[in-house]
């Protein structure tokens, strides 16, 4: 779907799995720094927005969903995956109640599928799932931003900023007053600093959560009753997951940013050295440079310098080995 803010000033459509809203606005440097500091918004428009009504509705999503939902409190904003029966991550909703109705947006291009699965799965539930795409527009504020947030719209509140589920028809309007806009690549930026994974970027069709740091944040492990939650409990409670995520720093002297599946190798083993992970997100920093993030087999040394195709790459830990 294609946002109507991609005819402002200086807007340049962004391509892939985000198309239909902008990259940047011409200065994407500015823009990181603005969400920085707590101004400005992001169009989110081309995400997928799911609704579910009805008195089950959070005791039902508690029976599929990896988070604990069934006493979840009206305005608090939650995250939740849908995993196969093998534990591997099919689906990521970021959610909120409003107190009769659940919220969740999910990847471009998801909702379909996510709604044909919870359809599969209502039974005697009273329960109305619908999807809402097309007339309510996900807009993001970052964290310590002032901007008003009209009467009436749900938001979703997170340590990194405000979700907004904005009726469609008033986005170029709330536009006018939200501040300066900032596109989706100074957004992952932003989400690469935090280590915040993407379903679609960090995850491939094995992924299990733990890889990600997704435990906790997204996988409750003191509820059941959830379809994969056998793999979940056994690589908890017997073993370690295969592959974990890392934060790379990468060489600022090269020109070219290495792509999103660029195989990652050991820095000591040389060009035809054996593959070790592969990229998943890059991004050009506001302050630390060129980022990226990263998985990489469980047993790579926490220290040890990589090679990110022909580039140098620095690790940090987001899940320990």
């Amino acid at each position: 779907m294609k946002s109507p803010l991609l005819t402002l000033p200086g807007a340049v459509p962004a391509e892939g799995v985000d198309e239909g809203v902008a990259a940047h606005y011409g200065d994407l440097f500015r823009e990181q720094r603005a969400l920085a500091d707590g101004t400005g918004f992001v169009d989110l428009s081309h995400r997928g927005v799911v609704a579910v009504t009805g008195e089950d509705r959070l005791a039902w999503l508690h029976l599929l969903l990896t988070q604990h939902v069934s006493d979840l409190p009206a305005g608090r904003a939650t995250e939740a995956l849908i995993l196969s029966a093998n534990g591997h991550i099919e689906h990521a909703l970021y959610l909120v109640d409003d107190g009769a109705t659940v919220w969740a947006h999910v990847e471009p291009d998801t909702q379909e599928a996510l709604i044909a699965y919870l359809e599969s799965m209502k039974f005697f539930y009273r329960v109305e799932v619908a999807d809402r795409t097309a007339d309510i527009a996900v807009v993001h504020l970052p964290a310590g931003s002032i901007a008003p947030v009209p009467e009436g719209v749900v938001v979703r509140e997170t340590p990194h900023g405000r979700d907004l589920f904005l009726p469609r028809a008033d986005l170029e309007a709330y536009a006018t007053q939200a501040g300066p806009p900032a596109g989706i690549l100074a957004y992952e930026a932003l989400r690469v600093e935090q280590y915040r994974p993407r379903l679609g970027f960090e995850t491939d069709h094995r992924t299990i959560p733990h890889e990600l740091g997704w435990i906790g944040s997204a996988v409750h492990l003191q509820k059941g009753c959830y379809r994969g939650q056998e793999t979940v409990a056994r690589v908890q409670n017997l073993g370690k997951p295969p592959r974990r995520l890392v934060f790379l720093h990468l060489d600022g002297s090269e020109v070219h940013l290495p792509v999103a599946g660029t195989e990652l190798r050991l820095a000591d083993d040389g060009p035809d050295g054996r593959k070790v992970g592969f990229i998943t997100t890059s991004a050009r920093h506001h302050e630390l440079g060129p980022v990226a993030l990263a998985l990489v087999k469980r047993n790579v040394a926490v220290d040890a310098p990589l090679v990110a195709g022909d580039t140098a790459a620095a690790q940090e830990v987001v899940v320990e080995p």
